[in-house]
């Protein structure tokens, strides 16, 4: 496994117990999800390594996930919610109360709607929204950057909160991010002392909005494909893989699995 500039060393990451991961373009490559990232999640489980992965996806992609694939928990919708599987059963967690936050939510996509009506671009509500429960997603795929900064910063003057992936725009009403729901599932469901996180911990992404997540946890990945948006981020990752997207995790999965063993 090879690193654009620097590398981790064994002792960075021989204690890592939980791996935080995004998922769009981090763990899929053009939308799949490769055989040899899938069986890299198997491996890490199996090394004792429990996977969180953290997303902007919508809370049916999630009940999937937290059933089928080997993870501890998934936290959805950008923070909305963590869901685990407790006693054969898929569980919800909500960030607050579950009724309020879609009770927000139906709203908000209301005002959404009403906005993207007035736009000549092609910004399209995205086709998932029917299974999410808390968050509003917009399709930014084939529009211009520039124009996604505009509409993001038009859903910020209402008083939303937004985070930009490599696929959606996500907004939502609410003080929640992956970021504080991460620091939730990490402390309050693993009870994990916030004095051991720096060494238990790490996390892969790709986009502007997994910045909070480069910013909490110290060993921090981003697969090849962020490169070329690093000078656009408040907080970047420790280390690059020089592969992208389902790729790139394999190789970090590898890194991480040497240093353990």
């Amino acid at each position: 496994m090879t690193f654009i500039g620097a590398a981790p060393s064994r002792v960075d990451l021989r204690d890592v117990r939980y791996l935080f991961t995004d998922i769009d373009d981090t763990l899929t490559t053009e939308g799949q999800l490769l055989p040899q990232t899938y069986q890299a999640l198997w491996d890490l489980y199996h090394a004792g390594v429990s996977i969180v992965p953290v997303t902007g996806g919508s809370a049916g992609w999630c009940e999937h996930i937290v059933r089928a694939w080997p993870v501890a928990a998934v936290i959805g919708e950008s923070g909305a919610f963590a869901a685990f599987r407790r006693n054969g059963q898929v569980c919800f967690d909500y960030w607050e109360d579950g009724i309020g936050q879609a009770k927000r939510q139906r709203e908000h996509l209301e005002t959404i709607r009403a906005l993207l009506s007035l736009s000549t671009l092609p910004f399209k509500i995205a086709h998932d929204q029917p299974f999410r429960l808390a968050d509003v997603a917009i399709d930014i795929g084939g529009v211009a950057h520039e124009d996604v900064e505009i509409l993001a910063a038009q859903i910020r003057e209402m008083g939303a909160t937004v985070a930009i992936s490599s696929i959606h725009i996500n907004t939502w009403i609410g003080n929640y991010d992956k970021r504080a729901m991460s620091e939730r599932v990490l402390h309050e469901a693993f009870g994990v002392d916030p004095v051991n996180t720096p060494s238990l911990t790490a996390f892969v992404g790709d986009s502007r909005n997994d910045a909070p997540m480069f910013g909490y946890i110290r060993n921090s990945f981003g697969v090849r494909n962020i490169v070329p948006i690093l000078d656009k981020l408040p907080h970047r990752p420790r280390w690059v893989s020089s592969e992208p997207a389902g790729l790139g995790f394999v190789g970090i999965a590898t890194a991480l699995l040497k240093a353990k063993a």
